[in-house]
C-alpha cells in the first residue's frame, strides 16, 4: 500500500535542505515540500501564511506564531507542532529615517511606524519590547500597515492604525520621510540598494540583542509547524512523524558545516 502523501510550505532554509533533495521524510508518509515565502514578494510567493490559514491550502505549513494563536483563539482549524523554522530579535530590524531626530527608543513616541501588517509576530514582540525594554508605550505611535491582516480583527479603540496607499512602497516612504520607521522582518530594498538616509535604530544591534537575551534568556520565535487539524484527525501519527523528520533534517544540514 502507497504511503499517504504530506503537502509542507516553507521557506528554503539550508537547515531543510535534507527535505528538499528528498533524503529526509517524515516516517510513513511521502513529502511533497514546497518553496513558499511570506513577507518579500518573487518568484516563490509571499503570502503562505494567507494561502494556509484563509484557503487551508497545504496540510502542513510553516506559519506566524501570533497569526497561529489568532487562528487558535478565533476556533479556526489548525494544530501546531513545537518545531520553530525562524527567530528573530526586534532590535536589529528597527529601521530609521536618519533625518528624523530618532536616536533612542523613545524618540519614537508619537511618530508613524511602518509594519507589515499590525498582527505578523515580529510587529507583536517590537511593540511589546517597545513597551517592556524601553518603555515605550506602543500605543503611542501611529502605526501604517502594508498589507491586509492575515486574520481579521477589530483594533481596540484609540489604537491609530492605517494602510499605506494602493501602489506605495513602505520603504519608500520611509526613504522619504512620510515614516519615520519601519518594523520589518528584512531590510528595506532601499537599505539593500545602498541608502544612507535609512539605519537601524541601535547601531550596534549585535550587542543590544545580546544583552536583551542574557536578560531575558530566550530567543524570540517567529515561525512555528502547523497542521489542519483534519489532517491529524486522518493521519495523528503523522504529528510525530513530522517532529522526527525536522530533527532529522537539522542533524544532517549540520553536518554539511564540518568541511
Amino acid at each position: 500500500m502507497a504511503n499517504p502523501k504530506l503537502t509542507l510550505a516553507v521557506s528554503h532554509y539550508d537547515r531543510y535542505v535534507p527535505m528538499f533533495d528528498g533524503s529526509v521524510s517524515p516516517k510513513g508518509f511521502d513529502l511533497e515540500i514546497k518553496h513558499v515565502g511570506q513577507s518579500e514578494p518573487g518568484r516563490y510567493g509571499s503570502d503562505r501564511h494567507e494561502r494556509m490559514i484563509q484557503k487551508g491550502e497545504f496540510d502542513v505549513c510553516e506559519l506566524s506564531l501570533s497569526s497561529y494563536l489568532m487562528a487558535r483563539e478565533q476556533k479556526l482549524p489548525f494544530t501546531a507542532i513545537p518545531v520553530f523554522p525562524r527567530r528573530l530579535f526586534s532590535q536589529s530590524q528597527i529601521w530609521i529615517n536618519t533625518s528624523r531626530g530618532i536616536r533612542e527608543p523613545k524618540d519614537l513616541i508619537g511618530k508613524k511606524v511602518g509594519l507589515n501588517a499590525f498582527q505578523t509576530t515580529l510587529s507583536v514582540l517590537a511593540k511589546g519590547d517597545l513597551q517592556t525594554e524601553y518603555g515605550v508605550p506602543w500605543r503611542s505611535i501611529e502605526w501604517i500597515v502594508s498589507k491586509p491582516e492575515t486574520v481579521e480583527f477589530t483594533p481596540e479603540p484609540g489604537v491609530k492604525m492605517s494602510m499605506v496607499p494602493d501602489g506605495t512602497n513602505i520603504g519608500r516612504m520611509l526613504q522619504e520621510g512620510e515614516i519615520d520607521a519601519i518594523f520589518r522582518p528584512h531590510p528595506p530594498k532601499q537599505v539593500l540598494e545602498g541608502a544612507s538616509d535609512i539605519k537601524r535604530l541601535f547601531a550596534d544591534s549585535k550587542s543590544e540583542e545580546a544583552r536583551y537575551y542574557k536578560k531575558n534568556g530566550f530567543y524570540p520565535i517567529m515561525h512555528l509547524i502547523a497542521f489542519r487539524d483534519d489532517v491529524l484527525q486522518r493521519y495523528p501519527e503523522a504529528a510525530g512523524a513530522m517532529m522526527e523528520a525536522f530533527a532529522e533534517t537539522n542533524r544532517i544540514s549540520a553536518l554539511y558545516y564540518d568541511d
